[in-house]
This record gives structure tokens, C-alpha cells and sequence, in this order.
């Protein structure tokens, strides 16, 4: 990836949208596949996604939008995946191997796929033949509402090719956007997945009542259960109190802008799993990496109290308050 190549985002949701922004600050032309014509229509007419985040103004000038996933990827030198992971191999699905041949991927997915229990890369890579050379990780800490509001963020840009790393950062830096750079293509994927697990834990635990005190304890031990976890996975030297880490985390388990937090407090409140979703305009990646990662972890054995005690409240509906209850036991 060289500056100067093209760039096309695949999704228009608040992360998408909120890259996008950022992207058309940079770029001269930025693809993007919107799924919704209509959706398409009302940003070229009124400059703004009627959807998400629908308060951030978008150069529409500078956007290439096209329903047309293929039109998208043909036009795209890097592309930079940003659907929820729930939906990431049905969208994948619509191209052929073919058409992702000599391209840099980039993915802001933050998910895991859930057909086949595996983070975005390691599918890329098994799936669809993609090198890791030409695979990236767009991570935290930062919400999508704060990037797409202008308010100074940060992100960390993970490629086993430091020059792609670059690239995408100067593609994205800006005045309100700082980038820094990793290899761990690995660590942060699975980084940016458990801290969704541990945000829903967190928003259960203040829709049961629990205070301040309680969460500083939980994300306490939560860093050090991702840790481990990542440890096991993918054994390399890395500090695991880096932003892209313990502050991907942080935002997420503590901002009113997490979806994973919303989620959370929605069942910590007495909601069933069924009617949180429906009242979210928005995914939890949580809900679904939970149940991944426990299935995963059937394997490496890592000891991982919250993500089972999560599990547990929303696949086998345990009592909030009685799983909580024992979790604050294991977590003195």
C-alpha cells in the first residue's frame, strides 16, 4: 500500500460513516459500499447518514458510493471491512476470491465471525487466501461518535508491513485524529474483541446498581484476563498496557457511548437478551464474541471468570444478580 492508492470502505454504520469522515478530510476520492440506495440518496442530497451518527457532516463530493459491492472492490486498492461481524461472511460472500486478488485489507470489524470462530484476519486468510502481508487491523481506543464529532482520538494501525501501517495512518491522521502503529495483527484483534465482552459485564453490573468502585476492580482484573487469553493464542512479546489494549478497553467499558455497555445495563435492568437487541439500532459485538470466545477457550483453558460469568447470564440465562454476586467472589 502506497499513499495515493485508492481507498473504499465496506459498511455504513457509525464506524464506517465515522472513517469515512475522516478518509475525505485526506483523500481526493474515497469508494464506499452503502447497502441501502435510499441510504445513498439522502447523503448525497443532504450531506449526512441518515442512520448513524446523522450529525456528521460528510463530504459527499469527495464519495464514490455505490450499492454495487463488486463496483466498490473493483475501484479499491485497499479496503477497509467496517460490517458488523455478525454479517461480515454473508457480505464477503457476494464476491469471488478473485476479485480481493492484490488488494490490502484493512479491518475495523472489532468482531469475531461467529460461522466460524475466528477473528477477521485469521478468516481472511483461511477463507479467502489473503497473505498477512496485506492484512491490517484498525483499532481503539476511541468510539466512533467522538471521530465522527471531531473531538481528538487516537487509533492504532496493526500491519505486519510497516510501510502499509503508515500509509493507512496518513490516510487517516488529521487534526482531530492521531495514529499509532503495531504488528500485532493478532493481539489487537483479540484485544478489541474481549473488551466488548467486557463492556457488556460492565453494563450489566449498572443495571443491577453496582457503583464505581466495583467496575475499577472489574476492568482491573478484566486486563489481566485478556492478557492471558491473548497470551494463549498468539505468544509474542507485547505490552498488553498499550492504548490499543488497556485503553481500547477503558473507553469501552466506562463511556455512555458504548453500544456493548448500552447492551449490558439493558439486561442488567431485567430486559431479556431478545428485547435489548431490538431496542439497539445498533450491533453488540459482545453478545456475539461471548459466546466465541467461550467456545474457543473449551481448548486453551485460560482462566477467564468474567468472560464465563457473561456467558452465562446471556446463553444460559443465569440470574444477573446471582451470577454477579459470585464474579464479585472471584474477582477480591
Amino acid at each position: 500500500m502506497n499513499v495515493g492508492q485508492r481507498i473504499a470502505v465496506i459498511g455504513a454504520g457509525s464506524w464506517g460513516t465515522a472513517l469515512v469522515k475522516l478518509l475525505t478530510t485526506t483523500q481526493e476520492r474515497v469508494g464506499w459500499w452503502v447497502r441501502k440506495p435510499a441510504t445513498i440518496e439522502h447523503i448525497r442530497k443532504f450531506g449526512h447518514n441518515p442512520d448513524y451518527i446523522s450529525a456528521a457532516q460528510l463530504g459527499s463530493e469527495r464519495l464514490a458510493m455505490d450499492n454495487d459491492l463488486h463496483a466498490v472492490v473493483k475501484n479499491a486498492d485497499v479496503l477497509v471491512l467496517a460490517v458488523p461481524s455478525a454479517f461480515l461472511k454473508s457480505t464477503l460472500d457476494q464476491l469471488d476470491k478473485a476479485e480481493l486478488y492484490g488488494k490490502t485489507i484493512f479491518s475495523a470489524v472489532k468482531g469475531i465471525v461467529p460461522e466460524s470462530n475466528q477473528i477477521v484476519g485469521e478468516f481472511l486468510f483461511q477463507h479467502w487466501d489473503l497473505a498477512e502481508a496485506d492484512f491490517g487491523v484498525i483499532c481503539g481506543p476511541c468510539h466512533a461518535e467522538e471521530v465522527a464529532m471531531e473531538r481528538l482520538s487516537y487509533l492504532t494501525i496493526a500491519c505486519q508491513q510497516q510501510v502499509k501501517a503508515q500509509a493507512m495512518g496518513a490516510a487517516l491522521n488529521g487534526r482531530s485524529l492521531k495514529t499509532t502503529l503495531s504488528d500485532d495483527i493478532y493481539g489487537t484483534e483479540y484485544g478489541a474483541i474481549l473488551k466488548n465482552v467486557v463492556a457488556v459485564c460492565a453494563g450489566i453490573s449498572v443495571g443491577l446498581g453496582y457503583g464505581d468502585n466495583f467496575r475499577a476492580v472489574l476492568v482491573s482484573r478484566a486486563i489481566q484476563e485478556i492478557a492471558r487469553f491473548v497470551q494463549a493464542v498468539h505468544p509474542i512479546n507485547r505490552d498488553i498496557n498499550e492504548p490499543a489494549y488497556l485503553g481500547d478497553l477503558l473507553v469501552t467499558a466506562y463511556s455512555t457511548f458504548s453500544r456493548n455497555r448500552e447492551f449490558g445495563t439493558m439486561v442488567g435492568k431485567g430486559y431479556s437478551v431478545k428485547a435489548a437487541q431490538l431496542e439497539m439500532n445498533m450491533v453488540a459485538e459482545g453478545y456475539y464474541a461471548v459466546k466465541c470466545v467461550h467456545e474457543i477457550n473449551q481448548r486453551l483453558k485460560v482462566d477467564m471468570p468474567i468472560t464465563e460469568a457473561t456467558y452465562r447470564m446471556l446463553y444460559e440465562r443465569m440470574a444477573p444478580g446471582m451470577e454477579m454476586r459470585l464474579l464479585s467472589d472471584r474477582l477480591a
